[in-house]
């Protein structure tokens, strides 16, 4: 169900034109990573100050007004432009070993942002000027800092074809991961075993 829902998409006009542009989709994969640079860069500052490492003088506040303006301006064009690369191949992408990890650590860190708003960052007149954050928000930085570079790591290792589902035979752990139809798209079924 899935798989013919993406394979269609992927088929559709837009999408063939998309992918197929000489201008639109580099443009588009630029600005993914130039905001990804972009948001994850005030974050990991902010995180560096949650965690301790960096800034000690500077009251948590001060970060949080000043670069979650633009932490959250980098998200929205992050996201729109990632569904834009995804649209442009969705079955591709949806059966990459790597992107499922990415989507697993994008679920994660979504997850530690909402807690740290909704929870630690209420209480941030109590320290915002100590020089060492409570523990919670201690473990929050902690915690974005691991996850956001998995999404990095795993986003960039998207590219490779190390585990696509057309080079077959892959051991049966990447196909299930993958979500690999191998018999169904009549590729030869997988050994079990590294090409």
């Amino acid at each position: 169900m899935i798989h013919s829902f993406l394979e269609w998409l992927g088929n559709t006009k837009w999408s063939v034109a998309l992918l197929e542009s000489y201008y639109a989709w580099p443009l588009v994969e630029t600005t993914h990573v130039l905001t990804l640079a972009l948001f994850v860069g005030t974050a990991v500052m902010m995180d560096l100050r949650l965690v301790g490492v960096a800034f000690p003088g500077v009251p948590v506040s001060a970060f949080t007004n000043r670069l979650l303006p633009w932490t959250r301006f980098g998200f929205a064009v992050m996201v729109v432009t990632g569904l834009l690369l995804f649209y442009s191949s969705p079955l591709r992408y949806y059966n990459n070993l790597f992107f499922r990890i990415k989507v697993v650590l994008l679920v994660l860190a979504g997850l530690n942002i909402w807690l740290f708003h909704t929870r630690i960052h209420r209480s941030i007149h109590q320290w915002d000027d100590d020089y060492r954050a409570p523990r919670a928000a201690r473990m929050a930085g902690l915690v974005s800092l691991v996850v956001w570079t998995g999404v990095v790591f795993s986003g960039r290792l998207v590219a490779y074809n190390w585990f696509d589902c057309d080079i077959q035979p892959q051991p049966d752990w990447v196909n299930f991961v993958a979500g690999c139809r191998a018999e169904a798209d009549g590729l030869p079924a997988p050994s079990g075993e590294l090409p």
